[in-house]
């Protein structure tokens, strides 16, 4: 059954239903009010006529002469004499004094001696005096003559003895009793609409209260949005973490927990649920930039914007996308275009050779000609890519190298493989290879090109001849100020990687956070949506498989590199056998 109709807006049944309880609360405590200060009066009167009925009864004279007048005949003579005697005046100066409504005395037999209409003297008394006159005294709520009263009876003795010989009846209208209960109910009446018109006031606060915080939408639709929050977050393939504005959690969908390996229940502080630094520094942001962190074994993208309504912040929200699958096909992609950098320098050179060839031919000079073919079959048909890449036998990781050793190349860059270098076998997992290999040959590129930048016709002397005092000898006999030397090793199926470079170093700072998430010593480091993700996503590869890469030394990697020197151990990347 519903209390209101459908139209009713949730404000107002709060009010009505606040302002009804209240109501109905302070109803049942004047009704309580009233019964009790009904029976306090009741009890106060009834003292009082007790009070008063034990004074006359204990009076000399009225004891004297209910003692004389019980053992009289009644008559004629006697209701005349009562009604001028001493026990009528002293009743009548004690009923005047005290605002009583009667105070009546009887002998032992219940006939009245004293009574305030004198026409009654002498009758015997209309309520029942058996108590009274059996020596107890008595307060009671009755019906006599005068109206209804509440009476006290106390019985009187004969002087000088405990023998009963009458009674005094002191009664006191219970319209004296309504006056004063109608006395302290108007009081109380002030009291009870002053705290109504107060139940009121705060119903009508509260409902506003309400109105806020439910942003003024009804019951149903709270139920609604509910139900469709309950289902839209659950059933995204989004990571959704939503903090109010004091920074807790209100709402983590299954999703978030996978993705950012987080657990706990709503309502805790947000640096509490075990979000990764950068994962919380970008939440904290809440600038809406898409940020790049590596968590776990996966790579995500997290973006947080504020949320706000009618101008005022009711907190953030948190939306996470996994990208791990998205970096894995980049990294494919990667070793494709490397590929193809290689293809295509070599088809470069093939087209020159072969203009050559064709000059020599055209110019009539066919033993030159054989000769430059005789060359050509001694070097292989497009020459060595690196010197020493024969010591890797696998092909995909030839084409890899070939590629960073253009890429290379065009950066001013000499890249050389390592003395020590012998793989022969095939890589079982290219995609983690060239993920580690690659971000540390791009790392150390990057760190060598500082130096070639610095190395311009600005640069001071002494530091320039620094710099080429550091200098190596490539291939071509020629000074190579920035060098990278790679060295791979076969150990069974694991692959040990060394990457040093002749770059300035890494600074002390940066040693022991450098495999932070989000740590960078290139430009934008370190700042949400920046860089700092290589060495993090490398050695968490590197992990993943068993291995590990780590800072071998920061600085003077070898005799002739003065730069960083990084160690890579991947186990179960090769493949031991017959190479394809």
């Amino acid at each position: 059954m519903r209390l209101f109709p459908r139209g009713v807006r949730l404000r107002t049944q709060i009010v009505l239903l606040q302002v009804a309880l209240v109501a109905l609360i302070l109803g049942l405590a004047f009704g309580v009010f009233a019964y009790l200060s009904d029976q306090r009066l009741s009890a106060e009167y009834g003292q009082r006529a007790l009070a008063i009925a034990r004074t006359v009864a204990s009076d000399p004279v009225v004891r004297e002469e209910v003692a004389r007048y019980a053992a009289l005949e009644p008559g004629p003579l006697l209701r005349a004499e009562l009604a001028s005697g001493e026990l009528e005046q002293t009743a009548e100066a004690a009923r005047l004094r005290t605002g009583a409504l009667f105070v009546v005395i009887t002998d032992d037999a219940g006939l009245r001696l004293a009574h305030p209409d004198p026409a009654r003297l002498g009758q015997k008394v209309s309520t029942d005096p058996s108590e009274a006159l059996a020596g107890r005294e008595v307060v009671i709520r009755e019906h006599g003559t005068l109206g209804d009263s509440v009476r006290a009876k106390v019985p009187v003795r004969e002087p000088g003895s405990d023998r009963v010989v009458g009674e005094v009846s002191v009664g006191i209208s219970t319209e004296a009793v309504s006056d004063q209960l109608v006395s302290d109910l108007r009081r109380a009446a002030v009291l009870v609409m002053g705290a109504l018109f107060a139940g009121i006031a705060g119903s009508v606060l509260l409902a506003r209260r309400w109105h806020g915080l439910t942003l003024g939408l009804q019951p149903a639709e709270l139920a609604e949005l509910v139900r469709e929050q309950d289902v839209v977050l659950h059933g995204i393939g989004v990571g959704v973490v939503a903090v109010d504005a004091r920074w807790r959690t209100t709402v983590i969908n299954d999703e978030a927990r996978a993705l950012l390996g987080i657990a706990g229940d709503s309502g805790r502080s947000v640096d509490s649920i075990g979000l990764t630094p950068r994962v919380l520094e970008a939440f904290r942001a809440a600038d809406g930039q898409p940020v790049q962190a590596a968590v776990g074994d996966r790579i995500v993208v997290v973006t947080a914007r504020t949320v706000t309504r009618e101008g005022r912040a009711l907190g953030a929200v948190l939306d996470v996308r996994d990208r791990t699958d998205v970096e894995s096909l980049t990294r494919q992609l990667d070793a494709v275009r490397s590929m193809s950098t290689v293809l295509r320098a070599q088809r470069h050179e093939f087209a020159n050779r072969l203009h050559l060839l064709s000059g020599l031919l055209h110019g009539d000079r066919p033993s030159e000609a054989a000769k430059y073919i005789d060359e050509l079959l001694g070097s292989g048909p497009l020459g060595a890519a690196m010197p020493g890449i024969d010591a890797v036998r696998d092909p995909y990781l030839q084409a890899f190298l070939a590629a960073k050793a253009a890429h290379a190349r065009e950066n001013a860059v000499s890249l050389r493989l390592g003395p020590s270098t012998w793989v022969d076998a095939n890589l079982g997992a290219p995609v983690d290879v060239t993920t580690v290999l690659g971000n540390l040959l791009d790392n150390a590129i990057d760190a060598v090109r500082v130096v070639e930048a610095a190395t311009g016709p600005d640069m001071p002397a002494e530091f320039d001849a620094h710099i080429r005092d550091d200098s190596v000898a490539d291939e071509s006999g020629a000074q190579a100020r920035a060098l990278v030397e790679v060295e791979l090793v076969q150990e069974g199926s694991t692959l040990h990687i060394t990457v040093a470079d002749s770059g300035p170093g890494i600074g002390p700072e940066l040693v022991d956070s450098l495999f932070a998430d989000g740590v960078s010593t290139k430009h934008g480091g370190g700042v949400p949506g920046g860089r700092g993700v290589g060495l993090a996503l490398s050695r968490q590869v590197a992990r993943a498989l068993g291995g590990d890469v780590w800072l071998a030394s920061a600085a003077g990697a070898g005799k002739q590199l003065s730069g960083a020197e990084f160690i890579a151990r991947l186990p179960g990347v090769l493949s031991e056998g017959e190479v394809s």
